[in-house]
C-alpha cells in the first residue's frame, strides 16, 4: 500500500487516566486511506481504552484527534460516526428478533428505500450473499460481523475499527474476512485491526503498532517486523517494588511434593471457549494461568467452579469426580472461587465488611438468628492477619480503598476453609502496596498447603508467584512451564501463538 501524504486520521500525543490510575501516557498513531493498521498489545496495554476515545466512548485526559487533517472531538459514539469512524466489535451487538435488514439500518437518518438500496450496493460490490429479510437469531457469528460491518458501511466509515474479529470463527470464516477488509481497503477505506495473533499481522496488515504499558513500543511498516521483534515490543520491561516477605528466599525456595494424589485433576476438559483442557493441582502448589483475551481462561475457572457447565470431561477433586455438583456443594467440597469483576459478583457493597466476611458461613450456623459476636470475632480475625485497613469490622464495604475490597473477597473465602482456590486477576485495579500486600497472603496460603490456581494477565505476577505456569491459546493449553522454564518471555511467545509454530 503507497501511503497518501496527509493521513485519514492521526492522534497526537493521547493521555488517559482512570482514579488516578495512567492508562494511555502519550500515544500517537496514524492512519492512511486504504491502510491496514494492526494494533497488538498485551492485556491492559490500553488498546481498548484508545479505541474508546477514538469512538466516542471517553474523552481523553489531553492529546488531539484529526481527521483528514481537521481536530476533532466526539461527545459520544454518534459523533464518531458522524466523522466516519465505526467500530466492529469483538462480540457483534444483534437484536435477535430483527431482520438483518432491520438491524443494519436501525439508529441511521435517511429514507429507508435510499439504505436498503445502498445495503444492496455494498453486499453486491463485497460478493457477499446474505437474505435481508433473515431473522437475526438464525446468524452465525461469522454473519453477525457481516452485518457490523454492513452497518459502518451503510453510515457510510472511512475508519473501520475491528476488534479482535476472528477469535471466534473458523478457518473460512477468517479468510472470507480477509478477503472482504482488502476489497474494503481498495476503495480507500481505513482499517485499525486488533489482534492477538501474529500469523495474521503478517497476512494482512500494512502497519502495526504495539502498545505496552500505556505507550507506544514499537511502530512501523510489518516488513520490519519479525515474530521475535513483536515479542520484544510487547514483553514488559518495568520492575515493580518487591516486598521483602514474598522475596524471602526461605519462602520461594518451598517445593511441591508432585509424588503425593493430586488436590485437583482435570482431565481432557470441554466447554465454552475452551477444548481438551488437562492438568493436576497439587497441595501447596501455585498454577499460574496465563493467556491473551479470549483464551478461555476465565472460562474454565468458571466450568471448575460450576457457574457453567463443562461439555465433556472431568474434574476430580481428592480423587472424587464434581461434575455434577452445584456451585454450594463445590464450596462445601473445598473449591472456591474469586471472580475478576469483585464488584459484580464477589462483594455485597452496601453492606458491612463483618457480613461479607460471613456470607459463606451462613449455611454452618444454625437457628433463627446470625451468632453476631461471632460474626464479629471471625471478621477481626481475617481483617488482622490479611491487613484490612478499616476503623471497624462493622464499616461499610463500598468505603474502602479497591485493594481493601480484593483483602475482604479474600476472606469471605478463605472463611469456608477452602482445598482449593481460584484467584481471577486478584490484583486488577489496585496501587503497588495493596498489590504487594495481596502476594503475601498468596504465598502465606501456598504455606499452609493450600492449593491455588492463579489467572493474570500481568505477566510479571505469573512469573513471580507459579510453581508450574499453564498458557493457553484459542481455547487450548499450548504449553505447560515448569519453575526454570517460566520467564516473561517464554510466556508470551506461548500467549501469543508464536511458539512451536502455532498459526491461526
Amino acid at each position: 500500500m503507497k501511503k497518501t501524504a496527509a493521513p485519514l486520521f492521526r492522534a497526537n500525543n493521547i493521555h488517559k487516566s482512570f482514579s488516578g490510575n495512567p492508562v494511555l501516557k502519550g500515544v500517537s498513531l496514524e492512519l492512511h486511506k486504504g491502510e491496514i493498521h494492526a494494533l497488538v498489545g498485551g492485556n491492559g496495554a490500553g488498546k481498548s481504552t484508545l479505541m474508546k476515545i477514538i469512538t466516542g466512548l471517553y474523552k481523553a485526559d489531553a492529546g488531539t484527534i484529526e481527521i483528514s487533517e481537521q481536530e476533532v472531538s466526539f461527545g459520544s459514539p454518534s459523533d464518531a460516526h458522524l466523522k466516519g469512524i465505526y467500530l466492529v466489535p469483538q462480540e457483534p451487538l444483534v437484536f435477535p428478533n430483527m431482520t438483518v435488514q432491520e438491524n443494519i439500518v436501525i439508529g441511521i437518518p435517511g429514507k429507508k428505500q435510499g439504505l436498503i438500496a445502498k445495503i444492496r450496493r455494498f453486499i453486491k460490490l463485497l460478493g457477499w450473499k446474505i437474505d435481508l429479510q433473515r431473522s437475526a437469531t438464525t446468524l452465525s457469528i461469522a454473519e453477525q460481523q457481516l452485518v457490523e460491518i454492513l452497518r459502518g458501511l451503510t453510515r457510510e466509515a472511512r475508519i473501520l475499527i475491528l476488534d479482535e474479529p476472528t477469535s471466534t470463527l473458523t478457518f473460512g470464516e477468517i479468510d472470507s474476512l480477509f478477503c472482504t477488509i482488502k476489497q474494503l481497503t481498495k476503495d480507500g477505506l481505513g482499517v485499525f485491526f486488533i489482534t492477538h495473533r501474529f500469523p495474521e499481522i503478517f497476512a494482512l496488515a500494512d502497519t502495526v503498532t504495539i502498545l505496552r504499558d500505556g505507550l507506544v513500543s514499537a511502530q512501523g511498516p510489518t516488513s520490519m517486523f519479525t515474530y521475535e521483534k513483536l515479542l520484544q515490543g510487547l514483553v514488559p520491561v518495568r520492575t515493580k517494588y518487591r516486598d521483602p516477605e514474598i522475596s524471602d528466599p526461605a519462602i520461594n525456595s518451598i517445593e511441591t511434593d508432585y509424588h503425593t494424589p493430586p488436590v485437583l485433576s482435570v482431565k481432557n476438559l470441554s466447554g465454552s471457549r475452551f477444548h481438551d483442557i488437562t492438568f493436576d493441582l497439587w497441595k501447596g502448589e501455585i498454577l499460574g494461568v496465563a493467556g491473551v483475551v479470549g483464551a478461555g481462561r476465565t472460562e474454565l475457572a468458571e466450568a471448575l467452579f460450576g457457574i457453567t457447565k463443562a461439555v465433556s470431561g472431568t474434574i476430580r477433586l481428592y480423587q472424587e469426580p464434581i461434575n455434577k455438583l452445584t456451585v454450594r456443594q463445590r464450596i462445601h467440597r473445598g473449591l472456591v472461587y474469586i471472580p475478576e469483576d469483585r464488584q459484580q459478583h464477589g462483594v455485597f457493597s452496601i453492606t458491612s465488611i463483618q457480613s461479607n466476611i460471613s456470607s459463606t458461613l451462613l449455611h454452618l450456623w444454625k437457628g433463627t438468628f446470625i451468632p453476631f459476636q461471632k460474626e464479629h470475632s471471625t471478621a477481626l480475625t481475617y481483617m488482622k492477619h490479611l491487613k484490612i485497613e478499616a476503623t471497624t469490622a462493622k464499616q461499610q464495604l463500598s468505603d474502602l480503598s479497591g485493594g481493601n475490597q480484593q483483602k475482604v473477597v479474600l476472606s469471605k473465602y478463605l472463611a469456608s476453609e477452602p482445598q482449593v482456590l481460584i484467584l481471577d486477576e486478584p490484583t486488577r485495579g489496585i496501587d503497588a502496596s495493596a498489590r504487594n500486600d495481596i502476594y503475601r497472603i498468596i504465598r502465606d496460603l501456598k504455606t499452609t498447603g493450600l492449593a491455588v490456581i492463579l489467572i493474570s494477565s500481568d505477566i510479571e505476577e505469573i512469573e513471580e508467584l507459579s510453581d508450574r505456569v499453564l498458557v493457553m491459546y484459542q481455547g487450548k493449553t499450548i504449553t505447560v512451564l515448569h519453575k526454570e522454564e517460566i520467564t516473561k518471555d517464554s510466556i508470551m511467545s506461548s500467549a501469543f501463538g508464536a511458539k512451536n509454530g502455532v498459526s491461526s
